[in-house]
């Protein structure tokens, strides 16, 4: 029996209308659900592929226009179904591809990086339809 269930991912934009644009018109997700509080000076936006699946929150604090990243966050990674194409269509959107398709080290699953507006790094995984 499963104690938990994975729900999403947060992390801080600086620009929430360029972040909602690269995940929902570049990546494919929808805007499932957004929160504005100006009392707490912070506008919430989860996207993500479909309601109920786990998801990702843009969070914008007002004011903050970038964040310092750090080294301990590592990538998201989504699943694309023809990664070189997913690439190009990336590529002439004006997309930063931080590294191209290819065999991941010692294996055979095709991957690619790109980088979201705020320089998150995001995994690309072939996933073949079945």
């Amino acid at each position: 029996m499963s104690e938990g269930r994975f729900l999403h991912t947060m992390i801080r934009v600086g620009d929430l209308d360029r972040s909602v644009d690269f995940y929902t018109r570049l990546l494919g997700m929808k805007e499932l659900r957004r929160r504005d509080v100006p009392e707490g000076k912070y506008t919430l936006v989860f996207v993500g592929y479909d309601e109920g699946e786990p998801a990702i929150e843009l969070t914008y604090n007002y004011g903050v226009d970038r964040y310092e990243l750090g080294n301990a966050f590592g990538h998201l990674a989504i699943g694309v179904p023809d990664i070189h194409a997913t690439v190009e269509r990336l590529r002439a959107a004006g997309v930063k591809i931080t590294r191209e398709p290819g065999p991941v080290k010692f294996g055979t699953t095709v991957i690619a990086f790109i980088e979201d507006p705020d320089g998150y790094k995001i995994e690309l995984i072939e996933r073949k339809p079945s």
